[in-house]
């Protein structure tokens, strides 16, 4: 957003309309002379190149979560299931939902086993009476869920004639909208307390698009979008005690997408997207791409002409199982 740009913005917790000005005359409480903005931005830019250059050498920082109550949906299996074991092993204490009874307990027990305190919850992301409805039974049962982890997706692999409409509105129900749901449940306790971290699970189809995906590029491209909003939402308003971090693998060996392959690069494993993953919130990382090759994807899309582009996904040759030609009648 362009500094200076003046909102009316409506404040749900105290139902009051207030003026929000956004941007670096706020921060600075006055109309900033251009010339000093320039060297202002200018020693903030080569600020930020040599804290860069120093972290290469010096070991980030790692938080504790000992002791914080996780919510991890899509718990049952994949990426949210490994994701929940890991903060079991650091001591969390865990909220696991899952659309999968069997998936879910089975990973609520594993986590039980590791030493611990596991509550499983059924929900359906898809429908938000549902997280509503679970998310109060969490805040009254339980308590402050302090890290949110928005890992429950789903996908249908089609042409876009071919997908059907209910397919469509499952990917956004699940990949974006609840992300919304659970984000507005439980952030005013974090922001009460100027703490917690909100996790955003999208995909590298939320920055790159692919043939035969477009529904569900659109709505990851829609998760990493409400991701960099929330960021700066909360930056906004001063809750620099809220952190945030997007996580974009590209295919994952789960079985959510069939047969996929590349001819550049690899298929990940689980453990290595979760091993990632925890390294972005143990130290507060806002976006964390697997594999970090993905920073050189986004730079060539802006330097490189479209031609060139094009000759590059086709020597990726991205595969994978989906529906073509069959014409949807809805």
């Amino acid at each position: 957003m362009a500094g200076g740009l003046v909102v009316n913005q409506q404040l749900a917790a105290t139902s009051k309309e207030v003026e929000v000005r956004c941007g670096g005359q706020r921060a600075l409480g006055g109309t900033m002379n251009p010339f000093l903005g320039l060297l202002l931005f200018l020693a903030t830019l080569v600020y930020s190149y040599l804290e860069a250059f120093v972290k290469l050498f010096v070991p980030a920082r790692r938080k504790s979560v000992r002791g914080e109550l996780v919510l991890v949906t899509g718990a049952g299996h994949g990426v949210g299931r490994a994701t929940a074991l890991e903060f079991a092993r650091r001591h969390s204490r865990l909220v696991l939902w899952d659309i999968n009874k069997h998936g879910v307990e089975d990973t609520a027990a594993e986590c039980e086993r590791l030493g611990a305190t596991v509550q499983a919850f059924v929900v359906d992301c898809s429908k938000r009476e549902e997280i509503y409805s679970a998310a109060e039974k969490v805040k009254k049962d339980i308590g402050d869920v302090s890290i949110l982890v928005n890992n429950a997706g789903v996908i249908t692999a089609a042409d876009l004639l071919s997908t059907q409409d209910h397919q469509i509105e499952r990917m956004f129900e699940v990949n974006i909208l609840a992300h919304m749901w659970t984000t507005r449940a439980f952030l005013p306790a974090m922001m009460n307390n100027n703490h917690g971290h909100i996790v955003t699970v999208a995909s590298a189809a939320g920055h790159f698009v692919t043939s035969f995906m477009v529904a569900y590029c659109s709505s990851k491209f829609a998760a990493v979008g409400f991701h960099k909003a929330l960021t700066e939402e909360l930056s906004t308003l001063g809750k620099d005690g809220i952190k945030t971090t997007c996580l974009c693998p590209v295919f994952i060996n789960t079985g959510f997408v069939k047969n996929p392959s590349t001819r550049l690069g690899k298929i990940l494993e689980v453990d290595e997207v979760v091993e990632a993953l925890m390294e972005g919130i143990l130290t507060n990382q806002k976006m964390v791409f697997v594999p970090s090759n993905q920073r050189l994807g986004l730079l060539f899309e802006r330097l490189f002409p479209e031609r060139a582009l094009d000759l590059l996904k086709k020597m990726t040759d991205i595969k994978f199982d989906a529906v073509v030609g069959q014409r949807s009648t809805q």
